[in-house]
Order: C-alpha cells, then sequence, then structure tokens
C-alpha cells in the first residue's frame, strides 16, 4: 500500500501523481524524496497496519515537514489535470500527516471534483491516492509548458514568483513571465509586481506581503531560468510528449515537483 519513488508507482494503483514523480525519480531528475499511498492504503488510513506502515516510512524519511498531495485515479493525464481541485497540505507536522492524508482523500467528493469529473467525462465514483514528499521551501516556485499552452507554438512558458507556486496557482499574484525558442533564446520577459507570496510558517502556510524593493525583480536569474528549461526539456523526453511542469528553487538548487502533460 506504500511504495518509494524509487520503485514502479502503477498509475492504477497510485494515480497520476505518484507514478509521474516515480519516473522522474528513476530517471535521475531532481524531485524531492517521498513515497506513494495507494488508493486502498488511502481508504484504510486510520487502520492498524497502515498506520504502521505510514509510522515506517516517515522515520524512513526522516523529513519534517512534509507535502502531502493528490494523486486520484486519472488525475495528471492528457485530457483530465484536476489542478487547483483536489487536496494538496504544505509543510504537514508529522503528527498531522494522518489528517492531511484524510483532506485529500475527501477532496475527491467535493461539489468541485464532482463537476469537473462530469464535464470531463470521467466515471463519477472517484478512486484517490497520495504522495508525501519532503517538504521544500522555496526561494522561487512557478510553473512551465513545453508548448504555449495559449497559442499552441512550439516555445516553452515559464511563470514564477517568490515564495511557493500556490500564489500562482491560487491566481493571487501576476507572476513574472518568459517565453523561450526552442533554440533557448528569450523571445519574450515580463517582469511582474510580486507584492504578495505564500510563504511556509511554523504550522502549516500563509499569504505575506513581499518587501517592496523586491516586488519588481526578476525572481529567475538567467542561470536558474537555463536550468528550469534544460530540466523541462529532459521530462519532455522522459515522457515522450509537452509537458505541464511545477518546479521550484531552494537554497540555489531547483527541483521538479511534478510533470504532467498538457491537458488538450
Amino acid at each position: 500500500m506504500i511504495v518509494w519513488f524509487e520503485d514502479d508507482a502503477p498509475a492504477e494503483r497510485f494515480g497520476g501523481k505518484g507514478a509521474s514523480l516515480s519516473r522522474m525519480v528513476r530517471a535521475g531528475l531532481p524531485v524531492p524524496p517521498g513515497f506513494c499511498v495507494s488508493t486502498r492504503g488511502l481508504d484504510a488510513a486510520h487502520s492498524g497496519d497502515v498506520v504502521h506502515g505510514l509510522e515506517e516510512a516517515l522515520d524512513r524519511l526522516g523529513a519534517a515537514p512534509v507535502a502531502v498531495r493528490s494523486s486520484a485515479i486519472g488525475e495528471d493525464g492528457t485530457s483530465a489535470s484536476f489542478a487547483g481541485i483536489h487536496r494538496t497540505v504544505l509543510n504537514v507536522r508529522r503528527d498531522r500527516v494522518a489528517s492531511a492524508l484524510s483532506e485529500v482523500r475527501d477532496s475527491a467528493f467535493s461539489d468541485a471534483a464532482r463537476a469537473y469529473r462530469e464535464k470531463r467525462g470521467l466515471p463519477s465514483e472517484a478512486r484517490m491516492a497520495a504522495v508525501v514528499q519532503a517538504m521544500v521551501v522555496p526561494d522561487v516556485a512557478g510553473v512551465l509548458f513545453t508548448r504555449d499552452p495559449v497559442t499552441k507554438e512550439d516555445r516553452i512558458v515559464i511563470e514564477g514568483s517568490w515564495g511557493l507556486g500556490e500564489a500562482i496557482v491560487s491566481g493571487i499574484v501576476t507572476p513574472d513571465h518568459w517565453v523561450v525558442s526552442r533554440d533557448g533564446r528569450v523571445v519574450e520577459a515580463r517582469i511582474a509586481d510580486k507584492d504578495v507570496a505564500i510563504v511556509a510558517t511554523a504550522d502549516g502556510t500563509a499569504e505575506v506581503e513581499v518587501e517592496a524593493d523586491r516586488r519588481t525583480i526578476a525572481c529567475l536569474g538567467e542561470a536558474d531560468l537555463r536550468a528550469v528549461v534544460d530540466l523541462a526539456r529532459t521530462c519532455e523526453r522522459v515522457f515522450g510528449g509537452p509537458q505541464d511542469i511545477e518546479w521550484a528553487v531552494a537554497a540555489g538548487r531547483v527541483y521538479l515537483l511534478q510533470s504532467r502533460p498538457v491537458t488538450t
């Protein structure tokens, strides 16, 4: 019911996100360490066997806090991403992991999730798995598309802002925006006034104001921008098609948090 990213995590048991992260780790990509909890394990998250297995996995992970993310069956596919619909719980203390897993499971049965499944023609019965990862506390985070999601042009689109990427996903900040051609040239750059950020706190996350002297500074320098683009190209090769990627930069290192097909 629990498998590590280094092992095979079939999507039919561990969902799209778990399967993707497993494949990324096995391809040598810089993914924060973690493990997958199967649909069966999540359904029985408070049973003795699962609790014991979870405690052993957290001991091995040795990271506190963690990020607990949804990984539903059918999530992060070419026809349905569920982005912003299923629950993600960040900066979770060890004693709250089981509770966070329950929140993730319950999000599969929300009105928004039901409406999304109906709109996409997906089965009405939800099956939710989850991933638990070492929490990366980023200086900068964002999203990247290896094909322009608006124009469908063969170019790379990057958006980033200070703090956690949830500020971009939730739409509370206008991010910096770059467009990079296939030969690596920056063909467009818009540096935004990034007035707010979501940051990790002692007990979860919080929205804070960004210092005035940082708001209009580009959140990615040339080297980090190039590193993010290079990793995105590797993801595209690994998965064999255009990718929608979540990334973060912490303490000078670029991490990949997710790679999924660009939703049609």
